[in-house]
């Protein structure tokens, strides 16, 4: 199971659902009992969507911070994120409905039955189609990313004019750093190969921005990063690295 962890595509996400929300109440008038003129009733929509969205940014940081904590994703916890999404917007939902300004006349088992159940047979379908556009989207961001850096030349430059190493950027797996000197691990013929330069991980840094350190001694290229081994090592391209908590959110971003 796989989940897209940005913040951004899913605050998207919960304005997509919002705007959805609010054209279902305005047609539809779940919450309608006869007695609201028009302008009161396309008030009374948009407080409903607003609750949409909000539910749906419960949902996201919540996934975000125990995907951070977890590095993993499972349908157990898919499925927990739904849950978690209908409890707070049924309650928070029937909270507005019950209030002074909708002065709705279901009790909350009523509420639940001829409301709430609709919305969730509809609604659900679509929060599963938007999540997993957002995979879609996230992995041809990936892909285009990769892609317009694959080829280009890069050189990894030391204190001494002679010392330097050319090679193209996807040949480049990792730089560890090795007391005065950076380890520069790249790939020749498909065979990790190793060169000591005299540098500091820190110029080697700011020389070449596209590299993502995981580690106060380890920078990775992201095109050769694999997958997970556990919380706290990664597996790059005949590679293994730790990952430090510091740098962690570093790699949950990409």
């Amino acid at each position: 199971m796989k989940l897209n962890p940005s913040v951004k595509h899913h605050l998207i996400i919960g304005a997509v659902l919002c705007a959805w929300a609010f054209i279902f109440a305005f047609f539809s008038r779940p919450f309608e009992h006869g007695y609201m003129d028009l302008r009161k009733w396309i008030e009374v929509s948009v407080g409903f969507s607003l609750i949409t969205f909000l539910a749906y940014v419960v949902v996201t940081y919540t996934q975000y911070f125990i995907f951070r904590k977890l590095s993993k994703w499972t349908i157990l916890l898919e499925v927990s994120m739904y849950v978690l999404f209908y409890t707070f917007y049924t309650i928070v939902t029937y909270l507005y409905y019950s209030g002074g300004i909708v002065r709705g006349i279901y009790d909350f088992p009523t509420f639940f039955t001829k409301i709430i159940v609709n919305i969730i047979v509809i609604l659900t379908p679509i929060i599963a189609i938007v999540r997993h556009y957002s995979l879609r989207l996230l992995a041809i961001q990936e892909k285009e990313l990769q892609e317009a850096t694959i080829e280009e030349d890069i050189v990894i430059r030391g204190t001494n004019k002679l010392d330097f190493l050319k090679i193209k950027q996807s040949e480049l797996v990792c730089i560890s750093n090795t007391q005065n000197y950076v380890e520069v691990f790249f790939l020749e013929n498909d065979v990790l190969q190793t060169k000591l330069i005299r540098n500091s991980l820190k110029q080697i840094q700011e020389d070449l921005g596209f590299l993502v350190q995981i580690h106060r001694s380890h920078l990775i290229n992201p095109h050769h990063f694999k997958s997970w081994k556990d919380a706290g090592t990664i597996i790059l391209t005949q590679k293994e690295l730790p990952v430090s908590k510091t740098y962690k959110n570093n790699l949950l971003s990409l």
